[in-house]
């Protein structure tokens, strides 16, 4: 069953630490069938108890994953290795369009904000114990989130938004729950997913975002206790919930109240799609807003919302971590926010006349893409490492859909951020090349 390597260890931690060298070593492959417990205890002379301790530490960790009578296994992805390190390096004279950067012309200067929050505090610094988010933040967020239909409920601060995310599942599920994840997604959150110990079930999308169907799928025969929605610009499908999706979804988790739902608004202060909130769907919910895309990934900043119970518990882990994110920065995200320095009708533009003319191009060409919302667009393939590869040697850069993908069928992601007018052509004359025959796609990413 394993090979040549053989797991050792007489503690719980030993046995563990064992698989994990494994797995590191690439002896222990993704996919690997582990011995049943009662077999490796007999084997290492220990208490079955004992192998279920590390056995349980181990699918905490993400390095494993138990199927009921299937036993358990290696995850196909372990924890330890992130989607991020699917990547396609740009060698010198290849236009990098994989990264999923924002457009560094279209960022605000950041000096101004930081030294205005300095002064601020310069007269009366944050110290211990003072409350951990900002009034005029908190205030300004809110009034925000009123204006797009959020539900009511108090403002916490993390260190962007998939710190809070992590944060918000933490405060109510445990190792082995299920969460409903889009599919195709962001990786980041199909990799924290199994890194907390829990279980991800895929859900289709199409350009409006989650299909109704698959939500109540993932809920009532996948028991997922939480469900990961993105508002808009989903990355990297560029999706965003219409009016009538967003009502169907709504209907389809009011009948599931005990579900957690988080959503996160990956399209603030860069497009100009409507928001659509599920907040208040069930009894417990999140409502998550980074400043990354429209004003700088290194801020590091994200404001929430949510029920009271749901924000309360997350400020409360908070207390006993990192205490609070730096009221300078927070002070810095609301001097950038009171003075406009981000002219968000200008940026939505700015990305979606290079969206839409790189989606209209390749449709001239007969070749389906998506790109509803934001800075991405996800091109369907047939063979996701030879179109990868063309595109390479033609000159681009691009995503590999395998960073963003569950169960979902091949795709590359190109982040149009970097392009001129004059690249859409050549661009859509490499894809076009790079991914024929077959790169029609349905509407939905299945």
């Amino acid at each position: 069953m394993l090979g040549d390597y053989r797991i050792s260890g007489r503690g719980a931690s030993e046995i563990a630490a064992s698989v994990e060298r494994g797995v590191g070593s690439g002896d222990l492959r993704p996919g690997q069938a582990l011995p049943p417990m009662r077999e490796l205890a007999a084997d290492l002379g220990v208490n079955p108890n004992t192998v279920a301790a590390a056995y349980r530490t181990l699918r905490e960790r993400g390095v494993i994953e138990t199927a009921g009578r299937r036993g358990s296994r290696v995850r196909p992805r372990p924890a330890t290795t992130a989607r991020d390190a699917v990547r396609i390096e740009a060698p010198a004279g290849v236009r990098d369009l994989g990264k999923g950067n924002p457009d560094p012309a279209l960022l605000p200067p950041l000096g101004p904000a930081l030294a205005a929050a300095a002064t601020a505090g310069a007269g009366r610094p944050v110290l211990y114990g003072e409350p951990p988010v900002d009034e005029d933040l908190a205030r300004l967020a809110r009034a925000a989130l009123d204006a797009d239909g959020v539900p009511a409920g108090p403002v916490g601060v993390a260190g962007g938004a998939l710190d809070a995310i992590e944060r918000i599942l933490a405060a109510h599920l445990r190792p082995g729950d299920a969460v409903a994840v889009e599919d195709p997604g962001w990786g980041s959150v199909l990799d924290l997913v199994p890194a907390l110990g829990l279980r991800a079930v895929p859900m289709a999308v199409d350009d409006d975002g989650p299909l109704p169907d698959e939500v109540e799928r993932a809920v009532r025969d996948g028991g997922a206790r939480a469900v990961v929605v993105t508002a808009r610009a989903q990355n990297p499908t560029g999706a965003a919930l219409g009016a009538e999706r967003a009502a169907r979804l709504r209907e389809v988790l009011g009948r599931h109240p005990e579900v957690l739902v988080v959503e996160d608004d990956h399209g603030h202060g860069f497009v100009d799609v409507p928001l659509r909130p599920l907040g208040g769907a069930t009894g417990r919910w999140a409502f998550v807003r980074s400043v990354a895309k429209a004003y700088g990934p290194d801020l590091r900043l994200a404001v929430f919302t949510g029920d009271a119970v749901t924000v309360d518990r997350v400020l409360g882990r908070l207390r006993l971590g990192p205490g609070w994110v730096s009221h300078v920065l927070q002070r810095a995200v609301v001097h950038l926010w009171r003075t406009g320095a981000v002219d968000r009708a200008a940026v939505a533009r700015s990305y979606g006349e290079r969206r839409d003319a790189l989606v209209r191009a390749l449709a001239d060409r007969g070749v389906r893409a998506h790109g509803r919302s934001g800075m991405n667009v996800w091109v369907p393939v047939a063979d996701e490492t030879g179109a990868v590869a063309r595109l390479l040697q033609a000159g681009w850069a691009v995503a590999p859909g395998a960073r963003f993908r569950l169960a979902s069928p091949p795709g590359v992601r190109l982040t149009v951020s970097g392009l001129t007018g004059a690249d859409i052509e050549p661009l859509a004359a490499a894809v076009t090349a790079a991914v024929a025959p077959g790169a029609s796609a349905v509407r939905s990413y299945r």
